[in-house]
């Protein structure tokens, strides 16, 4: 049984490597995710361009833009005169956004009331546009608590300069010190390439399987093997054991690049994300079995691999936090194997977390693979008959 089925994984690998199609689905992928969700895809947002209108023209006013000018976030690009000018640059892009200083601004900060600033921003993009927004609050609550203080010190040294001495006081401050776990610097790169695992993983596996089996039905070689004496179960194991070898090296390759080139640590155990990948491959290679039960053709199992895999990549948290999407659509990723995969490698990269906190998802994973590839195998080896 074992050399029979040493001699299907010998066959395959060497097919798999011949095969110009095959090789560019082995490197395409791996390497073209990589650069882009390591380099282009990149959503910090630092030095948004911003334009100043300052229709209040006080000392206020000119603090409030050198605590913009100071921030690390914003560049002013512009100073707007009129109504038409700001919206010339909203509408051709050129700022991101517009903070504007309203009329009466000082006045109102000396005599204690409520004094508003308007910021404009472009919401096309509504992940920058949410950032930007955020930050600009950040910096104009900053010269509020500063303004604040201020005012409450000058409260204070009026009785005192009456009093011919000090007056006993003090002034409350309270002061938000920020700390962020797991991602300090809050770089993209660092949520993205982990999540690049589960999706390449994904798609080499079930692509390779699917179209390697198909193959042998474009060619006629799939009825030469039902004829000799391998057993059903045997191709099986066969032809998916290349493949989940090649899956393992796959993840061993996106980890070294992360941690060489992106500079991405991994504060986990390797043993679980090892043992989080075979699991995954249970389900990914089963997919790609059941995918070859239902195509005839290699363009068929690529297209039909494309038509799993891109809802599975959406619906797993790769790109979009799950919480953000509609309740039923949250119940439907709980079909998805990704989500758990996705959560397994996330928290082993950038927590560091244990099996007690990834018992759940590596469970899910375990019954997922079985019923996948057993009704898959079950399919298959109905077909062979």
């Amino acid at each position: 049984m074992w050399n029979r089925i040493r001699q299907i994984v010998r066959k395959e690998f060497l097919q798999t490597l011949r095969d110009p199609k095959m090789r560019g689905l082995l490197l395409g992928p791996p390497l073209l995710q990589l650069i882009l969700f390591g380099y282009a895809v990149n959503l910090d947002v630092e030095n948004a361009r911003i334009a100043w209108m300052d229709r209040d023209r006080t000392p206020e006013s000119r603090e409030l833009l050198s605590s913009f000018e100071g921030s690390s976030y914003f560049q002013i690009t512009a100073a707007p005169e009129n109504e038409q000018e700001l919206r010339s640059l909203m509408d051709h892009g050129s700022v991101q956004a517009v903070i504007r200083i309203l009329p009466g601004f000082a006045r109102d900060i000396r005599r204690g009331n409520t004094a508003s600033v308007q910021v404009l921003v472009d919401g096309t993009n509504s992940n920058t546009a949410a950032i930007v927004s955020n930050y600009a609050s950040q910096v104009i609550a900053a010269f509020a608590v500063r303004t604040r203080a201020n005012q409450q010190r000058s409260l204070l040294v009026q009785p005192s300069t009456a009093a011919g001495g000090p007056v006993p006081g003090a002034i409350p401050v309270l002061t938000a010190e920020h700390r962020i776990w797991f991602n300090p610097d809050l770089e993209s790169r660092v949520y993205f390439v982990p999540g690049v695992v589960v999706n390449i993983i994904a798609l080499v596996t079930i692509m390779l399987t699917a179209m390697s089996i198909v193959r042998e039905k474009e060619i006629g070689t799939m009825e030469q093997l039902m004829v000799t004496p391998i057993r059903p179960l045997e191709l099986i194991i066969g032809k998916l054991l290349p493949f989940a070898i090649i899956g393992v090296f796959e993840v061993i390759f996106v980890v070294a690049a992360a941690l060489l080139i992106f500079q991405v640590p991994i504060r986990g155990n390797f043993i679980l994300l090892f043992a989080g990948t075979i699991l995954f491959l249970l389900s990914t290679l089963g997919v790609g079995l059941f995918i070859s039960t239902i195509s005839q053709t290699q363009q068929q199992a690529m297209m039909s691999s494309f038509f799993f895999f891109m809802p599975a990549m959406l619906l797993s948290g790769f790109a979009f936090p799950i919480r953000n999407m509609p309740p039923l659509v949250q119940i439907l990723t709980y079909l998805n194997p990704l989500r758990y995969f996705m959560q397994i490698v996330r928290d082993l990269f950038l927590k560091g977390v244990g099996m007690g906190s990834l018992w759940q998802e590596m469970l899910s994973l375990a019954i997922f693979g079985a019923a996948i590839l057993g009704l898959s195998a079950l399919r298959f080896h109905k077909k062979l008959d």
